[in-house]
């Protein structure tokens, strides 16, 4: 629609509507119109401005060469670790080494309970159990959660789950805390050598058995025996009955819970049988490092403490 500095146009509803134009035109009648910015947008630009010269005089702002202007806050003064008291001019860097200070500062009288206290103790008393938990599971994210998953899940094949109440090489206090410090190896020979693949296959059949899988009663049988006798020997590790050693950290055969075979995934006795008789065949060389030369005291025994959370404890 053209039109020049004097002409109206419609409005939605009919109404004429006089339109202010610049005076520039292109071709003779494309024109183009002069709208105004609201009123309300204008001032609230300005106090955008005023607002930026004022936190240009209050805070740090401006480079200077090498420095910049410090605005006119007032210093920071806070006491640092050492006990020295410190002042420096107002900026959030400044801020946030102060808050730092202080949260340590706070942080240390729990660590000083902690460090006195037994894990038994700990656990007993909220105030000092919250705090144990909240700060473990940071040190757990950190430092174990990469093999054990978060929540302690662990991998099968690979890494214990931390949190279903079975416990390799004990689940007390001083069993975890003692796994945490020293770390543990675990060790299962290769039989893939010793035993032929019939033998391997007739022992996977037994050892299903235990944990009350329907398997052929011939094979079991002979399973049983090799499991039980001088050409396995595998009961030396896990017992005759199967349930395995504490000592040892050998895995209990007899509790449906498996931490290397995943037999619970597979759908068939065969699928099944084939998950553990991978085991038994390849072996087991799996090493949980030594902390206590990364982590102190205290933080090994709050650690031994959530982990045992995860689990339940026994």
């Amino acid at each position: 629609m053209s039109t020049d500095s004097n002409s109206k146009v419609q409005g939605s509803k009919g109404s004429k509507q006089a339109v202010q134009t610049t005076g520039h035109a292109w071709d003779g009648d494309i024109q183009e119109f002069n709208n105004p910015l609201p009123t309300w947008w204008v001032w609230a630009f300005y106090a955008t401005i005023v607002f930026a010269v004022i936190y240009w005089v209050l805070y740090p702002a401006w480079p200077i060469g090498r420095d910049y202007t410090k605005g006119v806050m007032n210093d920071i003064e806070y006491t640092d670790a050492s006990g020295k008291t410190v002042t420096r001019h107002w900026n959030t860097r400044s801020l946030l080494d102060k808050e730092m200070v202080q949260a340590k500062a706070e942080q240390k009288k729990y660590l000083d309970q902690l460090a006195a206290a037994s894990i038994e103790e700990i656990a007993k008393d909220d105030e000092k159990s919250n705090f144990a938990y909240s700060m473990a599971k940071v040190l757990f994210a950190d430092n174990c959660a990469a093999c054990h998953q978060p929540g302690g899940a662990g991998v099968v094949g690979s890494y214990p789950n931390l949190a279903d109440d079975d416990w390799l090489w004990g689940g007390s206090f001083k069993d975890i805390k003692t796994t945490i410090t020293n770390g543990r190896n675990g060790y299962m020979p290769s039989f893939k050598a010793a035993l032929s693949s019939e033998k391997i296959d007739d022992v996977a059949e037994y050892v299903l058995s235990l944990s009350k899988h329907k398997t052929d009663a011939a094979k079991t049988a002979r399973g049983k025996a090799i499991f039980n006798g001088q050409e396995g020997g595998c009961y030396y590790c896990h017992t005759k009955a199967g349930t395995g050693m504490v000592s040892m950290g050998s895995a209990n055969l007899t509790d449906s819970i498996w931490t290397l075979a995943d037999v619970p995934s597979a759908d068939t006795l065969e699928a099944k049988k084939a998950a553990v008789k991978q085991v038994i065949m390849n072996g087991v060389n799996r090493k949980m490092p030594v902390w206590k030369e990364r982590l102190t005291d205290t933080q090994i025994k709050i650690l031994a403490f959530y982990v045992h959370q995860l689990g339940g404890g026994k």
